[in-house]
């Protein structure tokens, strides 16, 4: 095999190829990348038997071939190459590769022992780039990871005619966004299609695609192997779905809520990781929601309390609830406007609050139109 390539393309198809892999694997043929020159180009994959990532890039081919690498160590040598163009070969076990006046010798790997990389089916449907990496970002941090339970460590993707909606949970806290859907026109059964991913994956997913335009999205069974593919710009990253029921969460939120404070979310934020300075880990914040506004309390150790006050409009009774700060922020700083809305939930035990559910504010009167839904549990209150 021998080629020439450009080396910014080349070293970002390595580091696209390598990001899933896992940092160890028990079979260290899984941490390699296949490289297959043919044509005008290379085809650049990895595969752990779990995650697949595929890309294909431009490069002068001199002799076709396929050979297969130590992926980490080949995205460190092309991300530090000099600014000329590289130039690949190989004989017998060895790889060369020469940039400027650098020149690295790397041994290659079996290449008929590397499992064959997964093949997709027809396209399910197409997600708005942009919105999709929005969501992810928005829906992942609530899902759990905690790998005792793996059911929950992953974003079910819930997918009907027109709209996609993706939801995630780590038993304190839930998380929901819905974006448009384009199934292609095909009508969608009144069920809606669903499939778990594992959130570091769709996490990688939305980041590497997010500027992309569309992203196509691919789910498919065989050999009972369920797995998700998602393709844009000559990259495809496929996963296993991982298995079993994910927790029925919807019914969680409210249909309607008529206590809840509005306030600025910046506000907010700043406020929250003011007071929490003095909280030791674990332990949580009481807020306390009243006609004049809320007030934030730490009841840190013997040696540090803290305090605050920020402006607040208040609907309804007011409300005192204890929640774990960094958890309040991940939904703060995924609400997309300058205003956020609290809404309190009741339960069946008057002196017990129910979980509190953030959602956008356009404005201090008027409810914001993002789809963006967050429930988050209060502790018990502070005695």
């Amino acid at each position: 095999m021998k080629f020439q390539v450009n080396r910014d393309v080349f070293s970002e198809a390595v580091s696209f190829a390598v990001k899933l892999l896992p940092q160890r694997t028990t079979l260290p043929i899984l941490s390699g990348v296949l490289i297959q020159a043919e044509g005008d180009g290379l085809v650049l994959s990895s595969f752990d038997y779990e995650v697949s990532s595929r890309t294909e890039i431009q490069a002068d081919v001199d002799e076709p071939g396929t050979v297969l690498v130590s992926g980490r160590l080949l995205a460190e040598i092309a991300g530090r190459l000099p600014n000329a163009p590289v130039r690949v070969s190989t004989e017998e076990s060895r790889i060369s590769v020469t940039c400027g006046s650098a020149s690295f010798t790397l041994l290659s790997m079996p290449v008929e022992e590397y499992p064959s990389i997964p093949e997709i089916g027809e396209q399910t449907g197409v997600v708005p780039a942009e919105e999709f990496a929005s969501a992810v970002a928005q829906v992942a941090v609530a899902a759990s990871r905690d790998d005792v339970t793996p059911v929950i460590t992953g974003v079910q993707l819930e997918v009907r005619e027109t709209n996609l909606s993706l939801v995630a949970t780590d038993r304190y806290r839930v998380a929901i966004r819905e974006i448009d859907w384009d199934g292609g026109g095909v009508a969608g059964d009144t069920e809606a299609t669903t499939a778990l991913v594992p959130a570091r994956t769709l996490q990688e997913v939305g980041k590497t695609f997010g500027h992309s335009g569309t992203i196509s999205v691919a789910i498919t069974s065989r050999d009972d192997r369920e797995l998700i593919a998602f393709s844009a710009d000559r990259k495809t990253v496929t996963s296993l779905l991982i298995k079993g029921n994910f927790p029925p969460v919807r019914r969680l939120f409210p249909e309607t809520v008529d206590n809840y404070a509005v306030m600025n979310t910046a506000e907010l934020i700043e406020a929250t990781r003011r007071v929490a300075l003095v909280l030791e880990r674990e332990a949580a914040l009481r807020y306390s929601f009243t006609a004049d506004g809320l007030t934030l309390e730490a009841i840190g150790s013997e040696q540090a309390q803290a305090s605050e006050s920020i402006d607040a409009i208040l609907t309804g009774d007011d409300t005192v609830v204890s929640l774990k700060p960094q958890f309040l922020l991940d939904g703060l700083q995924a609400v997309p406007s300058e205003f956020v809305r609290i809404s309190f939930t009741k339960t069946e035990n008057p002196n017990k609050p129910g979980p509190v559910l953030i959602t956008s504010q356009t404005s201090r009167e008027q409810a914001g139109a993002d789809s963006y839904r967050y429930l988050l549990q209060p502790n018990l209150l502070l005695r």
